[in-house]
């Protein structure tokens, strides 16, 4: 299903830029444009990452930087 018809951005691609650490509607703007033209689909975008589409989420809680946390287990 289309999210953003603009781009045309599925809710599969909106989920995969999630897993891989986009959990913010600008995030996905950012990895997909999505939601960067009519702005008609934040709000499909904000409703699919509140529902644990992004896994890093907890991290974020608790307040810590999921990136910051990579690169410390990189080193």
């Amino acid at each position: 299903m289309f999210v953003c018809s603009c781009f045309g951005v599925t809710e599969e691609q909106v989920k995969s830029h999630a897993e891989a650490g986009a959990c913010t509607p600008r995030q996905i703007a950012s990895a997909c444009k999505a939601g960067t033209d009519c702005g008609g689909c934040v709000r499909r975008i904000q409703a699919l990452l509140g529902r644990g589409a992004c896994p890093r989420r907890q991290l974020i809680d608790q307040g810590e930087q999921p990136l910051v946390a990579e690169v410390k287990e990189a080193a």
